[in-house]
């Protein structure tokens, strides 16, 4: 990998500044795929490439680059998007890219897809590369068109399909649960106990260097999650030890949270607490990948970080 190029799309999001740094660490050269210049990164090159949802030519940007990481895209949204959308930057973008990258000759072309190409919000039994995909949305429709226009090509990529990314500068919904941890109050979030896997940014980083090293197997999806699922409950108690805290959480009943929700016009917001989704990823491990941390010590680390950062 040493001196290997890697050009890096979505440089700029909360995954990919992160992305960037781990890859440098790594030895990557990095060059970063942007709409428009950042503040300087140190060891990373930027090229400015403009909006995904037009044309862009890629000669440039691939000129000497070995690997592709490709993590630029219209992210999930809780407000209808037309479908034309997420086709347009989330296929079309994707598959326009890799094609300049065979052109180009790369090695290894890694596209971060999500668990939602693969299944709804929430699902009552485990998930496994092997089930059918049945994405419930836009949004998980367009990664999985993307993922299948992958396959028809003659390239060496690799998809990874995370689950929810949490970390220092996470935003939505992992940010409001660890303002809830910081709260000096109790909690009644202690019925909710449904697992629902987790992905620690630095464990995703991870994988994506996993997945360009030729010890990861070419032309496969793979879930990427941190072993183990925690429920909300957990989820909060361990953000709370990382605060010196004890759990502090009243198990009010399910049935009532919904209710409270509803009245409060919030009931979506309920569904994402309450519902479980596992989804471990036992083929990524059994090809070599080692997750740098667990989920319990991650999220009090995360709880501990500046309050700033989240």
């Amino acid at each position: 990998m040493s001196g290997e190029r890697v050009l890096v799309t979505g440089a700029s999001g909360f995954v990919g500044r992160r992305l960037v740094r781990e890859l440098s660490a790594a030895g990557y050269l990095v060059r970063a795929a942007l709409r428009r210049p950042l503040p300087e990164i140190a060891g990373v090159e930027q090229v400015i490439v403009g909006d995904l949802s037009g044309f862009v030519d890629w000669s440039a940007a691939l000129a000497g680059v070995r690997h592709v990481v490709h993590g630029a895209g219209l992210a999930h949204a809780d407000t209808a998007l037309p479908e034309e959308a997420y086709r347009r930057v989330n296929t079309d973008a994707t598959l326009a890219l890799a094609d300049a990258a065979q052109a180009a000759g790369v090695a290894r072309f890694v596209f971060l897809s999500s668990i939602r190409a693969q299944s709804g919000p929430a699902n009552d039994l485990p998930l496994s590369e092997r089930d059918a995909p049945a994405p419930t949305d836009a949004y998980g429709r367009s990664k999985l068109a993307a993922e299948r226009g992958l396959a028809e090509r003659d390239l060496a990529w690799v998809v990874l399909r995370p689950v929810l990314v949490y970390g220092p500068g996470v935003k939505a919904n992992m940010a409001g649960l660890v303002r809830l941890a910081r709260l000096p109050l109790p909690l009644p979030l202690g019925g909710l106990k449904a697992p629902r896997s987790l992905l620690a940014v630095e464990n995703l980083c991870e994988a994506v260097i996993f997945a360009l090293g030729e010890a990861c197997p070419a032309r496969r999806s793979f879930i990427v999650s941190d072993p183990g699922a925690l429920g909300v409950a957990e989820m909060l108690a361990a953000m709370r030890a990382g605060l010196g805290r004890r759990p502090g959480l009243i198990a009010v009943p399910p049935a009532l949270l919904g209710l409270a929700a509803r009245l409060i016009g919030r009931p979506g917001v309920y569904e994402r607490l309450a519902n479980g989704l596992v989804a471990p990823p036992d083929a990524l491990l059994s090809a070599g990948w080692q997750p740098r941390i667990g989920s319990e010590a991650a999220l009090a680390r995360l709880a501990a970080s500046p309050a700033g950062e989240v």
